[in-house]
This record gives C-alpha cells, structure tokens and sequence, in this order.
C-alpha cells in the first residue's frame, strides 16, 4: 500500500481487510508534529478516505509518545504576521473533513497538539500509561488547533480551564472518567483493541457509519432543533442506499444481512 503515496517520511500506512493502518513514525522527536508530518499525514488519510474497500481508519504512533505536540523549533521566533501568513495550521482542519472513522490508538505522550490530532479523532483507545494535556499555558501561548474548543466539548468548561490553564498533565484513567476516552487497556494492548474496533465499524454498512459520524459531529455546531433536522435528513437519506434495503429485508427475514457498502 506504501507504493500508493510515494515516499512518505513521516508517516507509515498498511491495511487489514477493511481497516486502513496508520502510524506517525517521527521517533526521533517522540512525533512531534512539524509541517512536513502534517502535509503526509492529511494526504494519507484524504487518499484512504476515498477508498471504497476501507471502511474505518486508525491512527496511531509510537510505545513512547502518540505525539509529544507541535515542533516548537519552527515557531519559536515567529511573528504574529509570520504565523498568520504561513498558516501551517489551516492543514489541520482537512482531518475534520474525513468522512471515514478515525480511531486514535495512544501510547505514551499526547501532548499539546498530539492530544488535539487524538481528540480530532471519533474514538480514542489509549494505554494505562498514555499521558494527555495541553501544555501550551508553560511555553507563552495558548492551544491552537481546537484544544480550548474540543476539549472543553469532551468534558466541560470547569475542567476544561483547569487543564488548559495549568497545564497538567492527565493519566488515561482520568481521561476516561471524564470522558474524553473511549477505553483505557494495557499498553501492549492498545493497537490490538483498536483495530478490533475498527473491524467492527468496517463491517457495517458504510454510507450509515459516515452519516451516522457526520450526525454526531453536527450535534456540536448547531442547536437541537437544526441537528434533529439534519438528522431527519440523512435518516431519509439512507433509503438510497442498497444496503438499507438489504438490512431491513435480512432482519425480516431473520438472517446476517450481506453489505455491499452502497
């Protein structure tokens, strides 16, 4: 599958049946995020996500770190207008746009922007030792690819200030009481247990997973009455699909319904 993308420096890709593998895989600097990682990473994933054999995606990076956060030595005697005028974050927003599940499987330090590209992700599988926080507060700056606003949705605004304005770290254990994890294993366990899930996911009728994701995510930003009316929309929308007719006719008739994904 690597022959697909080229030469990729930064980022490992592979595939099981339906579920597209993908590593960050900068060890030197515990995969800290530079713009170079960025730009192969959003590639990897636009190209996986138009792949009608895969059905969901999982991220993951090394035993010692997801991502340790952003490269600070590409910033650090930045300006105001330098920073504005490059953008580098503006490559951020394109993961957003992914239309597959994206299963985060972390080990080590997700720090900073590494606990962002986690949270940007539909699930998060981590390790009884992965470490999360955004530390941005100890270096002059804030967060800023979507930790104030991500993480105050996962778990409110009265933690979500503490986290950011002290800047702790946080064990996995915490992360998931407070809801910002899906499941806390051993270590050795985590990519095992996330790709367990994401077979699960990439068995089931595509087009409901991704207007399923899409739903969730609209819940987000907008009200009540506009997500519920979204959600009208795509519930009709999927009697288009071949699949919603195979689905209803297999329960009737009492049988594993065959998905064509279509």
């Amino acid at each position: 599958m690597t022959d697909v993308f080229g030469n990729l420096q930064y980022v490992r890709v592979d595939r099981e049946q339906r579920v597209g593998l993908v590593q960050l895989h900068r060890p030197e600097a515990l995969n800290a995020l530079n713009g170079d990682l960025m730009q192969e990473l959003v590639l990897v994933l636009e190209t996986l996500d138009k792949d009608p054999t895969l059905g969901c995606l999982v991220l993951s990076g090394g035993e010692k770190a997801f991502a340790a956060g952003a490269d600070i030595k590409q910033m650090a005697q930045a300006s105001a207008v330098e920073m504005l005028r490059q953008d580098d974050l503006a490559v951020w927003d394109r993961i957003r746009l992914i239309k597959k599940p994206i299963i985060a499987a972390v080990n080590g330090y997700a720090l900073g922007g590494g606990c962002e590209v986690a949270m940007m992700c539909d699930l998060i599988i981590a390790g009884e030792n992965a470490k999360f926080g955004q530390p941005e507060i100890n270096i002059g700056v804030i967060p800023g690819a979507g930790g104030t606003q991500r993480l105050t949705r996962a778990v409110g605004k009265a933690k979500a200030m503490e986290l950011i304005l002290t800047g702790r770290p946080f064990k996995a254990a915490e992360a998931l009481e407070m809801g910002l994890i899906n499941k806390v294993v051993a270590d050795d366990q985590v990519l095992t247990e996330a790709k367990a899930m994401a077979h699960t996911i990439a068995e089931k009728p595509a087009i409901a997973v991704q207007l399923a994701k899409k739903t969730i995510l609209k819940a987000f930003e907008t009200t009540l009455e506009e997500g519920l009316d979204y959600e009208r929309k795509l519930f009709y929308l999927s009697f288009a699909t071949e699949d919603q007719k195979e689905g209803m006719q297999a329960f009737q008739e009492k049988r594993q319904p065959t998905w064509k994904h279509t």
